[in-house]
């Protein structure tokens, strides 16, 4: 009997987006706590930015009417830094201004300092080099956000400079979408964690570190349920316990057709699997499905990803692409010093020179 045809790499990834649903529970948090969040609801700024107008320049607020000609002199009869607010510009007169102060009624244009001339024995006064245009150097008040006007847009994943536009805008805590939770368990007799002696035949599970810390940098609530013996029972009650309380359950290991490899029945038992084996290279038995939720008093499932392999590739200081000499799924160095991936089509060979569609890790992980 035949067996179907493995999905493509596409394929495989247009039915896991088909499945996805968007977290619905939300919390209030405070700004500094939102970072990697998603805002669940529309922000609105509470004030003007900036509150008032202001010089983008150090330099000098003028009344351009004053300046009909290059080297016009007038009085400085007074000094705005940032923080105060100056008096109304009387005719003839310039304030002396620094970035970030409010301009004085009666002003403007902005003369920036390296335009300008102290007149040599009178400190009060000033030689104008040019003839301004109205309005120059000079933030308008709201340019960049109105009171009552949308901030940020829901849906958005707030990174430091989304969480600078939220405080310009007078907020102190943010509705976000709760984290998604994520629940990970390794399976295999032969691992070990760090700084426990291996025994024969042993390896150090850096599975474990590699994967929780990707769904930490995707703002993921990630639990490690640890490793699991390479038993049936045992993988079945793993997958038990975190479909209890978690969003998505990853696995590594043990998604092959091998005497120990337990993934596959454990899964349709607990479950469903709905994809297996992927026309990929490294990564062909990464498997898709759901766990059944293990308390009666709930509802619904578990999603379930069984993963398996380790990328490999970099972009070089001539900008090409360099291969990790040793192409083994199972060689993490090369992760490590890589960049990103190559997506090589099926039955398509590549020579030197070749161009090729990459893939940076920054991407993946963004």
């Amino acid at each position: 009997m035949n067996k179907p045809p493995m999905l493509t790499a596409e394929q495989a990834l247009e039915h896991l987006l088909s499945h996805a649903r968007a977290v619905s529970e939300t919390e209030r948090v405070a700004m500094q706590a939102a970072l990697g969040r998603v805002l669940a609801e529309d922000v609105n700024s509470v004030v003007d930015v900036p509150p008032l107008d202001n010089t983008s320049m150090d330099g000098y607020a003028v009344r351009t009417a004053d300046i009909t000609k290059e080297g016009a002199v007038l009085k400085v009869n007074q000094r705005v830094p940032a923080g105060s607010v100056g008096k109304p510009l009387e005719v003839g007169c310039a304030a002396r201004i620094f970035t970030g102060a409010p301009i004085p009624p009666n002003a403007d244009a902005i003369i920036i300092q390296e335009d300008t001339t102290l007149i040599e024995g009178h400190p009060d006064q000033v030689q104008v080099n040019y003839i301004p245009k109205l309005g120059q150097w000079i933030r308008r008040r709201g340019e960049d956000l109105s009171a009552g006007k949308v901030a940020l847009q829901a849906g958005t994943f707030l990174r430091p400079q989304e969480l600078g536009v939220a405080a310009s805008a007078g907020l102190t805590h943010l509705n976000v979408k709760r984290r998604v939770r994520v629940a990970a368990f390794f399976t295999g007799d032969e691992l070990a964690l760090p700084g426990e002696p291996l025994k024969p035949g042993g390896i150090y599970n850096s599975n474990r570190d590699t994967l929780l810390a990707c769904l930490r940098s995707l703002g993921c609530d990630a639990t490690d349920l640890g490793i699991i013996p390479d038993r049936l029972d045992a993988t079945r009650e793993a997958l038990r316990k975190a479909s209890k309380d978690h969003d998505l359950i990853i696995t590594s290991g043990g998604v092959s057709v091998g005497e120990e490899d337990h993934i596959k029945p454990a899964v349709t038992a607990e479950g469903r699997l709905d994809l297996w084996q992927i026309a990929i290279k490294p990564g062909k038995p990464l498997a898709f499905g759901a766990v059944r939720k293990a308390e009666q008093a709930e509802s619904g499932e578990a999603w379930f990803i069984g993963l398996p392999g380790n990328p490999v590739s970099r972009v070089n200081s001539q900008g090409g692409l360099d291969l990790f000499p040793n192409q083994s799924s199972g060689i993490l160095t090369s992760a490590s010093w890589g960049d990103g991936l190559i997506d090589c089509p099926a039955g398509q060979a590549f020579e030197a020179g070749s161009i090729v569609k990459y893939i940076p890790f920054s991407a993946l992980l963004a």
